[in-house]
């Protein structure tokens, strides 16, 4: 029988190779290929389709919507699961929207990753009840989405700062340069931003620093 392969994508080494160990030892399953940043594992993905990708939501270079929306469009065979620290209603909401068929928390016991992998595995979604719960109630909700930034702890003024850059136009090695950060840090700003606020992409990255005037519309 062809073996279930998976690609994992995270920043932290120990996640990775956890991640690994606990998706290797369910037989006939292989991890096909590890990256470090968002920017790796779509150009991974584009190499090796694999069965699913397990992206981390905060990399450098793209978060893990960014990474799973470009996974979908050169691999659209791949399955995507969001594999997260934090909890989030809008980033529950942009997670589906982006083509992901799950998102499971860190925190959760590892047998829900297993049971997602296995549920995507088949092209079927796959959320616990708390997950459940929230794609549910948008429906129930008639009134439109609030921004996400109203429901989020304030920037810093590093990243405030870094918003405002994007959103003129800037590159990561531009901000890098303006502000004199090494251009991984500031790809770690960018990446950390978009998940505080539950954006996933640049455009709503501009929406949001127009509407909260650090940049003229």
């Amino acid at each position: 029988m062809k073996p279930l392969r998976i690609l994992i994508a995270d920043d932290h080494e120990v996640v990775r190779e956890g991640t690994r160990l606990m998706l290797e030892s369910e037989p006939g399953w292989e991890v096909c290929g590890v990256a470090t940043t968002g920017r790796e594992a779509v150009e991974q993905a584009k190499e090796l389709h694999p069965d699913i990708a397990v992206l981390d939501m905060s990399m450098p270079d793209l978060t893990g919507l960014e990474a799973a929306r470009k996974i979908k469009r050169a691999s659209p065979s791949s399955e995507v699961i969001i594999f997260t620290a934090t909890e989030s209603k809008e980033l529950i909401r942009n997670v589906f929207e982006s083509g992901a068929k799950s998102y499971i928390l860190k925190t959760d016991a590892g047998s829900h990753l297993v049971d997602a992998v296995k549920s995507v595995s088949q092209h079927k979604p796959f959320f616990t009840s708390k997950v459940a719960e929230v794609l549910f109630a948008k429906f129930l909700d008639p009134s439109p989405d609030q921004p996400a930034a109203k429901s989020v702890e304030p920037l810093s003024p590093r990243e405030r700062d870094v918003v405002r850059l994007l959103a003129e136009g800037k590159s990561n090695k531009e901000v890098a340069n303006l502000l004199g950060l090494s251009v991984r840090t500031a790809e770690t700003h960018r990446a950390n931003v978009m998940h505080k606020l539950g954006l996933s992409s640049l455009a709503e990255l501009v929406r949001y620093a127009v509407r909260n005037k650090l940049v003229e519309s």
